[in-house]
């Protein structure tokens, strides 16, 4: 079905992120490609001073990148926001909190405007550690009554979880769960379980909550010839110094950036992927978008014993779930399944297909291509 606006020509969508790179995998890959394949005409808008371009349907307009983050909440906003005016499209999509205000703009301007929530941005800032206990909970609060004040606006509100839909369907009742499950496509070609190697994977960013210390502790705990294979870039250069210090690091292979083909190869030749965040407020309630591709490329998941993620871990029986904090506990669970590659093997083959069958991208295009249908027409769709 192709939707169309009053004129009869393909709708006009412009996608708009200050903070977000052009090949971001939810934004481009996932949501701009899908609305493409449906008939609408799309434009990406992204601050990577990486220049204009026209990929897969999706043309890309550049606004320039600029250092620092005040620059990028103010000056950044500001330019995606003239851009934005001049694309005269009839749905713009917001993909960065600090957007919200140019939304507010554009919706007094006679636009429709959609926000997408990839996090829950009022726990975020209770977790953030260069913030003292004070500043986190004024800065918190205000952000939500900001948020509460602004997105009631909106015609629509994306969210990338269950947990942030709920919340904001109490704001706005369009809103919808789309949630960031892995394109199948993406991990077709399973290397077979024979070829595996002594290895096991963490691809995502880096840092201090996300468990880097642990899991770099926990490779100096394996009693099995193991290897770590390390995708992606550490957020503080301090903490990349101290970890390689570790005694583990002799077993990390340091990967640095990853593109999806990197990431496929890294994720077919591992035996299990690590994603073993700490126990933080917004990562309780998150889907670890690591975890489903992990799950996608059929190897068994080692993730961080949280009530939501433990239930989709044992209702597909597809890994082990381990106290995020016990480096102890992360090497005995690789130990258990570079060990026992028949037990691995088939929990890697559970996770396939429970992403097969529930837990993928074109079951989310769906959703969010019938949202759209429905935003374009004036209703009030809600589904959580």
């Amino acid at each position: 079905m192709q939707i169309t606006d009053q004129k009869g020509s393909s709708a006009k969508v412009a996608h708009l992120t200050s903070a977000h790179g052009r090949n971001d995998t939810r934004i481009f890959f996932k949501q701009c490609r899908s609305l493409v394949a449906h008939g609408y005409d799309v434009t990406l808008v992204v601050a990577d001073d990486k220049g204009d371009a026209y990929t897969d349907g999706v043309k890309v307009v550049d606004v320039g990148r600029l250092t620092g983050r005040l620059k990028r909440m103010f000056e950044t906003t500001q330019r995606v926001f003239e851009k934005a005016v001049n694309l005269d499209a009839d749905i713009y999509h917001l993909h960065d909190p600090e957007l919200i205000p140019m939304g507010l703009k554009l919706k007094r301007l006679g636009k429709q405007v959609i926000f997408d929530s990839h996090e829950d941005v009022t726990k975020q800032l209770l977790g953030k550690p260069y913030l003292d206990p004070v500043s986190r909970q004024l800065l918190s609060h205000a952000f939500m009554l900001f948020e509460h004040y602004a997105c009631r606006k909106f015609d629509g509100i994306v969210a990338a979880t269950p947990f942030i839909c709920k919340k904001f369907l109490k704001i706005n009742p369009a809103t919808v769960d789309i949630s960031n499950f892995p394109l199948i496509s993406e991990f077709d070609s399973a290397t077979p379980w024979g070829d595996k190697r002594n290895e096991v994977c963490y691809v995502g960013g880096i840092s201090a909550t996300r468990g880097i210390r642990e899991i770099v502790r926990a490779c100096e705990l394996l009693q099995s010839p193991t290897r770590l294979n390390l995708g992606g870039f550490f957020s503080e250069p301090e903490l990349e110094h101290e970890v390689k210090t570790y005694p583990g690091w002799a077993r990390v292979a340091q990967l640095g950036h990853l593109d999806r083909a990197g990431v496929r190869d890294v994720l077919g030749r591992s035996v299990a992927g690590l994603v073993t965040l700490h126990p933080l407020l917004n990562y309780l309630d998150a889907l670890p978008v690591k975890m489903f591709e992990y799950m996608a490329a059929g190897i068994p998941v080692i993730a961080s014993d949280f009530p939501l993620w433990r239930e989709i871990v044992d209702g597909a029986q597809c890994g082990l779930c381990v106290d995020p904090l016990s480096p102890k506990a992360i090497a005995g669970a690789i130990d258990y399944l570079v060990s026992n590659p028949e037990v691995a093997q088939r929990m890697g083959e559970n996770g396939r297909k429970a992403i097969l069958e529930k837990y993928n991208w074109p079951i989310q295009a769906r959703k969010l291509t019938k949202f759209y249908a429905e935003i374009s027409h004036g209703n009030a769709p809600a589904n959580c």
